[in-house]
């Protein structure tokens, strides 16, 4: 993986523009440790940092290839999971490799398909290409969005990177955010709307999109949406299917010239991943397997299972390690550590996050880059497979609103009258939920949802919501979860993959009838029935626990501490934006809160409220952010 950013000007000369350029490149060093490469020309200039993971003398970047008259340069973030194939057909058609990188791959790709060569991949990425034949800058981004990617168009020029804060050093860039960024961050972060960049005058390529920008303008297509077919595999088959398809994903992402592992929970997904990678490791010579996982001060001590984490991890990890010969770090944070991390991975980010799963990733990160360099990751099986609470529960399905956030009052009780009159949130969040419906493929004959009914009746409108919900879950909270791990994982030169995210795997499942996603009346059946012989049955059988966070409570008591710091402090620039009466009586009240009633996801209780407030006013205050 690697850290990109392009410019195009039709009316100054870019050459002139190179210490622009590398001060733009180097805020993404993190992302790409090893290598840095620059290429100007008048009207096109690129800057690339690089992670070395394939080919280190072939893969170099921006790379550069000339046919006739005429050159054809690339920057790439990403990686390729079907490199060997396009390289046969490539070959096939006559064209001559120098190396056996992905990003050969993909620049000869376009040499011979065009902007549709993007229809052949099979990967993560984002890239964009010059092309000085038509004078055009051609950026693509991955299907679901796995890779970042930022532009900002104004007459006669654009800017794209890898992430926000390579934009915010350009010139003409200017840290403010409107009416659209304050919702974002105070109504529907950690998440963001798809396409919004938050900043004024920045805007995400959305995942499966393509950008063309030449002197007629910006042009922006959709390559890539989920398929609108019935599905008509009976139940055997499509246990084979989902089988097959994994076991194949999670071997062509075990490619790498550099030392590679799995991320372990002990749950269902990372499970599934590291028992097939170390299978496959061994009978490739290449074992034993590198395995992690993340812990907390005393958190045996003061776990309590609740509806969202059933049980603790240890037990199972341990199991996993053992029964796959697997060698396993297990990385441990005290509180300081994790309440710490919370400003360094507000830098990663570029905006207030995920409080301490964010800060506990960082830190898992940095211990894991101390032994290898790609690791494997079992995130969005919850997404693609229906794992999370609110595919089965009841409130869940009769909302009117995004599932993962029901509980909208908690956060908007904290906000200030003023803000609240200003940003109109049951408004703003009722138009991006019904944005999000809107975009649903309806399958043909199948049974629409009314929005006013207060009860989902009837089992074909139970499959018409569950549809809704899962759409919603793989386009409007998955690529939060995508965006914490890219972030998180880059910013200590860590590549992460995520075999869930195959478009094959999605593309099939997205389809399946719930009775068969169910199956068994479980949370995520069918895979765990596709998964059968692969892992033992306990593990293969054990109730979904989501990402492992910090118990203690001390971490409160640090993060409430810290958040009166910055309600006693009058420049703290969040103050007008906080309801601070209602706040001091959530302070008050905190020790003795129920816990299991997230405000957002399954893990954003309380502390992770004032964690995030907290986030906020650092970010505020690091960016200098200004507001129309």
């Amino acid at each position: 993986m690697c850290g990109i950013v392009g410019m195009v000007n039709w009316a100054h000369d870019l050459t002139l523009q190179k210490e622009v350029l590398i001060k733009m490149t180097n805020t993404l060093i993190p992302r790409g440790p090893d290598a840095e490469g620059y290429w100007l020309s008048p009207r096109a200039a690129f800057g690339h940092r690089r992670l070395v993971v394939v080919d280190p003398l072939g893969g170099r970047q921006p790379m550069i290839r000339r046919r006739g008259e005429h050159t054809y340069t690339l920057i790439y973030n990403g990686e390729l999971y079907n490199t060997s194939e396009i390289r046969q057909e490539l070959l096939s058609r006559g064209y001559n490799f120098e190396g056996h990188s992905d990003t050969e791959a993909v620049l000869l790709s376009y040499l011979e398909w065009g902007p549709s060569c993007v229809d052949r991949l099979n990967g993560i990425f984002a890239f964009g290409i010059w092309d000085s034949k038509e004078q055009q800058l051609f950026v693509a981004r991955d299907r679901l969005g796995v890779k970042p990617l930022f532009y900002s168009e104004k007459t006669g020029s654009i800017v794209f990177a890898s992430e926000l804060k390579a934009l915010l050093k350009h010139p003409d860039i200017a840290p403010i955010i409107s009416k659209e960024g304050l919702s974002e961050v105070f109504l529907v972060g950690p998440a963001r709307s798809p396409g919004v960049g938050i900043f004024e005058g920045i805007s995400e390529l959305k995942p499966g999109h393509v950008l063309l920008y030449s002197a007629n303008g910006l042009h922006i297509r959709r390559y890539w949406s989920l398929p609108n077919n019935l599905h008509e595999d009976d139940l055997k088959t499509t246990i084979e299917t989902i089988r097959e398809l994994f076991l194949d994903t999670v071997q062509r992402q075990l490619v790498s010239d550099v030392p590679i592992g799995t991320l372990l929970s002990g749950g269902l997904d990372s499970s599934a991943i590291t028992a097939i990678a170390a299978q496959f490791l061994a009978e490739n010579g290449k074992g034993p397997l590198p395995t992690f996982s993340v812990d907390y001060d005393e958190n045996d001590k003061y776990f309590h299972p609740n509806a969202f984490q059933p049980g603790a991890d240890g037990p199972w990890i341990e199991r996993m390690s053992q029964t796959f010969g697997t060698q396993h770090t297990n990385c441990k944070f005290n509180i300081p550590e994790l309440v710490q991390a919370l400003q360094d991975s507000t830098l990663a980010r570029d905006l207030p996050g995920m409080a301490d799963v964010d800060a506990s990733l960082l830190l898992f990160s940095r211990e894991i880059k101390k032994k290898i360099t790609v690791g494997l990751s079992g995130e969005c099986a919850d997404e693609v497979f229906g794992g999370y609470p609110w595919f089965h529960r009841q409130d869940s399905l009769e909302a009117q609103t995004f599932p993962w956030a029901l509980n909208v009052e908690n956060r908007l009780e904290v906000l200030s009258p003023e803000l609240i009159e200003r940003l109109e949130p049951h408004n703003y969040l009722k138009e991006r939920y019904e944005e999000a419906l809107a975009e649903i493929p309806k399958l043909s004959g199948s049974s629409t949802v009314h929005q006013d009914s207060r009860t989902v009746k009837g089992n074909l409108q139970r499959q018409a919501r569950i549809r809704e919900i899962t759409y919603l879950t793989l386009t409007r909270f998955m690529p939060t979860l995508l965006d914490r791990k890219d972030r998180m994982t880059m910013a200590t030169g860590l590549e992460v993959r995520v075999p869930f995210c195959d478009h094959r795997l999605v593309e099939y499942a997205w389809n399946i009838p719930w009775e068969m996603k169910a199956l068994e009346g479980r949370e995520k059946g069918l895979l765990r029935r596709a998964l059968t012989g692969v892992l033992p049955d306990d593990v293969l059988w054990r109730r979904k626990s989501p990402y492992p966070k910090t118990h203690h409570p001390s971490y409160l008591l640090a993060v409430r501490t810290w958040l009166r710091e910055i309600l006693e402090d009058k420049n703290s620039p969040i103050l007008p934006f906080l309801n601070l009466p209602a706040i001091e009586d959530l302070m008050k009240l905190s020790d003795t809160i129920p816990s299991g009633r997230p405000w957002f996801g399954q893990l954003m209780d309380v502390p992770q409220l004032f964690a995030y407030l907290v986030q906020a006013n650092f970010w505020l205050e690091q960016n200098k952010v200004r507001f129309l």
